[in-house]
This record gives C-alpha cells, structure tokens and sequence, in this order.
C-alpha cells in the first residue's frame, strides 16, 4: 500500500472516529434533553371535576417556572401528564398503572381518598414516589409500608378533626355533636379520628353518627335522629354533590344548627348545588388568597390572573386548596429530584426524608418538612377556617 493510500485510510479511520464519539455525545445530549414526566391521578371530570382542575393550574403553575429556569438534572425539562380516575378507585389504579408503565418521576393525588388508597399498594410496590395534595384520609402515609414511598402536601384527617371540634365548641359554644359521615373510607377515616379527638376534648361529646351515600338527595332521616340526641353542631365530612343535599335537607327541616365541615365540599360546585345555606358551612383549608398575601402569594396570584384570563382577583381561584397545596408540593418535589440527582424512587424517596435546603413556599417556609418518620409536610398550625361567599371561599371572622 502506497504512502498516499495509508494517509487516506488513517484520516478515514479518525474521521470515524470522531464521528463516532460525536454521535455518541449526541446521543447523551438527547437523552439530557428528555422530559421528566410528572403524573397527576385526580377527578377531571364529573362532580369534583373542579378540584382536578385546581390540582392540575397548581402543578403547571410551578413547572412553568421551575422550567424557565433550566429544567433539572442538567436541563431536562418538566412535562405533566394526565389521567382522569372519575372519583372512582378501580379507575385511579388502572390510571396509575398506566403511568407507571410511562415512567413518570412522581404521581401526584386528587381530591378522593379513596381512589389514593387503592392506588397506593401497586406506587409502594412499583417504588414510586406519590404526593397527596388534597386527599386527607390518614391512612394514605400511615400506610404500613416500610419502605413507604407516599408523601403529602395537604390535611390529615386525625389532625382536622382535632380542629373542627375545637372550631365548633369555641366559635359556636358546642358542647354536643353530631356526625354526618360519608359512607366510604373517607368517612371512617374520619370517625375513628373525630372519636378519638372527641376523647382528648373534654369541652365537646359526640351525641350520634350518621353515614349516607355518595348519590342520597334526602338526609333528613338522620338528621332528625342528630336533632333528637341533642346535637346543637354537625361535623360534615362530605364532598360538594352529597354535602350540598345536606345543606338542602338541614334547610327544609328548618333547623339552623351550625355546620362545620371538612374540605370536600370545595371541591366542586358546592355553592350552586346546596343554594342559599351553601355560606352556613365554615370548612378548613390550609390556604386562602384573599388578605394580604406575602411576596410568594403576590407572585402566584399574578402569574394565575395571567394565565387564566378569568381569574381576575382572589375570588376567581376556585378549590384554592389544590392549587396551593399542588404549588408548593411540586417544588419540594423538584428539591427532591435536584438532591438525588435521579428520578429513581428510591432515591427520590431519600432526599424528600432528608431534604437539605429550605423552600419558601406559598402556605409556609418548608424546612425538612419530611422525615422517614413524617411524611405529612402541614400540620395543624397550617389550617385555617373559611366559609363560601356567593362562590367566593373566604376566611371566617
């Protein structure tokens, strides 16, 4: 082989050389490039349709800007991916099975305890990470699952019963109440909590239970067994559809007991379904948009007015709740990928228990808000009292 055609054959080897190493930084840079896929399981459509919605203006609202920043991991981008579950728990799980399978990072919950607790065995077992953001049944982090892989950013029933007794004893002098309990897991959640904070009260007794189901239109029946015990407040624990037959069953008995509810009635169209009462319910919520807001709830609010064109002050964030508390737990989310460095669930899992830098967040200054002992990132501390105005929700006096 002449000197000629061995210098071609050595520049041609090097060319695919450099062609090859190239192609496979190329190749690196596209994988860097891929969306990090967070996944949200919530009711889209049907009665609680509402409270997806809020969910889902809060996530996107923090992967706007968590993108405009730079993405994580080396600038892959945030994408949210959808799945309506209906308020029906065989839809959720078949929902997050199928995100699972698209290798999302994270699912985030909806409004329906529920459909969170079927989904849970299969997240637990498939290892990934899900953060509640709305459903409050306790069970959803006292799970039992050891490694446990479910975090919340949202009320836990065995603290907002503590709450509401104590709501209803000091604003209204309650010292007798009576329960009104969805009939579902929910709902027992809630009894055994309202029962064992009745216990630690002595101010306030629980004078009766009653359950009904999610599609009752008549609830006078137990509600005039409440009134027979005594019961001067009821303890609602309902969402918007069946809570606001509640409200219209108290309203044609003509009794004017005080409500005080849990939050599922603000998940939906609870104002316009329960009528002219609808402002007789005082609920909790851990966030509310109107008073003066700090400088992150001054930033959220303006980026919402501009990107929902109908949202034109605090009373136009409907289910306020979801939004803030979606908000802030996609942030702590993203802290939690940015120290593992991974998408990994495992590893997701250990830096959300050992979160190393603060957040100031919308409802609070988050510092190592979980622990492998707590994954509840709100305690009672962050709940406050509100009530409808027309469909406006606002604080109590």
């Amino acid at each position: 082989m002449d000197k000629k055609r061995l210098l071609q054959n050595v520049r041609a080897r090097h060319a695919l050389a450099i062609g090859l190493v190239l192609a496979w930084f190329g190749a690196g840079s596209a994988f860097a490039a891929d969306p990090i896929k967070i996944g949200q399981v919530a009711a889209l459509s049907g009665p609680s349709a509402q409270s997806g919605e809020a969910i889902a203006r809060g996530l996107q609202l923090a992967i706007d800007e968590i993108n405009a920043k730079g993405g994580l991991l080396g600038g892959r981008m945030l994408q949210l991916v959808q799945r309506d579950d209906e308020s029906s728990p065989p839809k959720g799980l078949l929902a997050a099975r199928e995100l699972m399978s698209e290798n999302v990072a994270v699912i985030f919950g909806g409004l329906d305890s529920p459909v969170s607790l079927a989904m849970l065995p299969a997240i637990n077992k498939d290892k990934h990470i899900y953060m509640g953001v709305w459903a409050a049944a306790t069970n959803i982090t006292h799970n039992g699952a050891n490694p446990n892989y479910a975090f919340r950013v949202s009320a836990v029933d065995a603290l907002v019963d503590v709450k509401l007794l104590k709501f209803a004893n000091q604003k209204f002098g309650s010292k007798k109440a009576g329960l009104m309990l969805l009939n579902n897991p929910w709902g027992q959640s809630n009894e055994k909590g309202l029962t064992a904070a009745a216990k630690d009260n002595t101010a306030i007794t629980i004078v009766g239970t009653e359950k009904f189901e999610p599609a009752d239109v008549d609830m006078v029946a137990q509600l005039e067994r409440l009134k027979s015990a005594g019961a001067d407040s009821i303890i609602l624990v309902a969402n918007s559809q069946p809570g606001a037959q509640m409200m219209k069953s108290r309203e044609r008995m003509g009794w004017s007991v005080p409500v005080v509810s849990h939050w599922g009635i603000s998940g939906g169209r609870f104002p316009e379904l329960a009528g002219p009462t609808a402002g007789q319910a005082d609920f909790v919520q851990t966030y509310s948009f109107f008073g003066k807001q700090g400088a992150v709830g001054q930033r959220v609010l303006a980026e919402l007015e501009k990107k929902y064109p109908t949202i034109k002050g605090p009373e136009g964030v409907f289910s306020p709740v979801g939004t803030a508390n979606a908000y802030d737990a996609m942030h702590l989310v993203a802290l939690g990928i940015a120290q593992a460095g991974s998408t990994d669930g495992d590893a997701i899992r250990m830096a959300l228990e050992n979160l190393k830098t603060p957040y100031e967040g919308l409802i609070k200054t988050y510092n190592h808000p979980f622990s492998s002992t707590n994954h509840d990132g709100l305690g009672p501390d962050d709940y406050i009292m509100v009530h409808y105005q027309d469909n406006k929700i606002v604080p109590v006096d």
